[in-house]
């Protein structure tokens, strides 16, 4: 599908306010409501909104503390990775999970309340998977910019 210039503004007021209101959103971007609103519908059937989420605060989710993880396997064969990728995705105290081209294999970003957590996190899941051949931590010292 190809984008124009609306569509992209459309795009970014959505992404900095999800909750605009559809009168609100065509004032900024410059459209009539029923237009604006044609377009987000489409922009949304077509998959480019793939949805809309609040943001919260994580310290109220008790996950405060924040951990970047490089994580390098020894194994590669395929059912291994699968293995690993799944236990990985599926731990609660993971937020996101990238496998990248190179070394370290795996970016894993870990939010949990406190230190002492993240060390049972670390010790008790993420060291005991099979493939696992190296680990670093990193911990985040504070947030410049995200999107998240």
């Amino acid at each position: 599908m190809q984008l124009d210039s609306v569509d992209r503004d459309i795009l970014f007021q959505l992404s900095k306010d999800g909750r605009l209101t559809n009168v609100e959103l065509a004032k900024r971007v410059g459209l009539t409501p029923p237009p604006c609103l044609r377009r987000v519908k489409r922009l949304e059937e077509t998959g480019i909104i793939s949805g809309y989420r609040a943001r919260v605060d994580p310290a109220a989710m008790n996950r405060g503390f924040e951990v970047i993880v490089s994580v390098e396997i020894s194994i590669n064969d395929l059912q291994t990775v699968e293995e690993f990728e799944n236990a990985i995705a599926s731990y609660d105290e993971v937020v996101e999970f990238h496998r990248l081209f190179g070394r370290p294999d795996y970016f894993v970003r870990v939010a949990v309340t406190d230190p002492e957590v993240f060390e049972t996190f670390l010790t008790g899941k993420l060291m005991g998977l099979r493939a696992v051949a190296r680990v670093d931590s990193h911990l985040i010292m504070k947030k410049i910019k995200t999107d998240d």
